[in-house]
């Protein structure tokens, strides 16, 4: 089956055609990092607009690339949720327009499920079931994975989410966006033994997540070295950037060491856009020997949103039988543990 998957979920446009016997035949992706960089953050009107602009360029782009032709095509996946609302209504008016005008069976797909689901692109993907640490600008989850569909909540941010701290941090420290990689080149220049920042919630049972007081101390610290003269010392704002980037990845690996622990599994899937950060991956390919455990991450370019994970998870459903009828809707929030499992299709 050969499916389109389309991707607007926030500040990143992407089509992909995925097809179930050959694979990943094409994807596109367009970001409005540049768009959005003077005011510091994502502009949920000017997201949107930008989509509309690039959505139809994108599709010829990514059908000519797999040289594919419309009544080749067999079905439409697009991203429904969760994310921006109106970011999301344009992806999904215009998947289920092109399905309709097509002929064609449409799916939507969940944007979470998507990023879980990365992996499987990979030419070793991981076997069910695997703990799969999802980290974002807007999610931090630990997620027991037993089939498609098949997803139990283990723990969760009860604030920011981890990626939201960095780029908040990043702010503070004077960095443009995109903050998270800005942070992460930043801290490489850090002295690792200046500044030590707590692990929030790693000293009581749970898997569950906070990172806003990490960001607040982190706010503190600055103001102290600032009181002090330090505000354009370079190495001084390093080594916070470094404090806080240890404090974060060790958090996270603390919580997925307890959660491999409880439930035995034996594969880790890191997914989402924090997951590009090579130094969470190196102190988590670290607990997989201690562990004994096999690592997988999607290849960096399909951490960020993309639409060959939506093309691919949208493949999966159709072939089961999903689709959506003549309606659509796009949900801003929409919890994954609510979604339907592939053998109950």
């Amino acid at each position: 089956m050969r499916v389109i998957g389309i991707e607007t979920s926030c500040d990143e446009t992407g089509i992909a055609i995925y097809d179930s016997e050959q694979g990943l035949l094409s994807h596109a992706l367009y970001s409005q990092v540049a768009l959005h960089q003077e005011y510091g953050g994502v502009v949920p009107e000017l997201a949107s607009r930008d989509h509309i602009r690039r959505l139809i360029p994108l599709l010829r782009q990514t059908l000519e690339q797999a040289s594919t032709r419309q009544d080749q095509i067999e079905g439409i996946a697009y991203t429904s949720g969760p994310g921006l609302v109106g970011a999301l209504l344009v992806g999904t008016s215009f998947g289920r327009s092109l399905a309709w005008s097509w002929g064609l069976p449409a799916v939507a797909v969940h944007h979470l499920e998507g990023h879980l689901l990365a992996p499987m692109l990979e030419p070793e993907p991981p076997t069910l079931p695997f703990l799969a640490l999802l980290v974002s600008g807007g999610h931090t989850l630990l997620i027991r994975v037993d089939g498609i569909g098949q997803y139990q909540i283990l723990g969760e941010t009860l604030d920011d989410a981890v990626g939201e701290a960095f780029d908040k941090t990043a702010k503070l420290l004077g960095l443009a966006y995109p903050g998270g990689p800005a942070l992460e080149r930043l801290a490489r220049q850090g002295d690792v033994g200046r500044f030590r920042f707590p692990r929030p919630m790693t000293d009581r049972p749970g898997l569950d997540f906070s990172f806003s007081g990490l960001k607040t101390f982190a706010m503190n610290t600055l103001r102290d070295g600032q009181a002090k003269g330090l505000s354009d010392d370079e190495q001084f704002r390093a080594d916070v950037a470094c404090a806080f980037q240890q404090a974060a990845v060790e958090t996270l690996a603390i919580k997925c060491r307890r959660a491999l622990q409880q439930t035995g599994l034996a594969r880790l899937v890191v997914a989402g856009g924090v997951g590009a950060n090579a130094c969470l991956r190196a102190r988590l390919d670290k607990l997989g020997v201690d562990l004994g455990v096999g690592l997988y991450y999607p290849r960096l370019e399909f951490c960020t949103d993309n639409g060959a994970m939506i093309a691919y998870a949208g493949c999966l459903r159709l072939q089961a039988g999903q689709s959506e009828g003549p309606t659509f809707n796009a949900r801003a929030r929409w919890p994954i543990d609510e979604l339907t499992a592939l053998s109950e299709v």
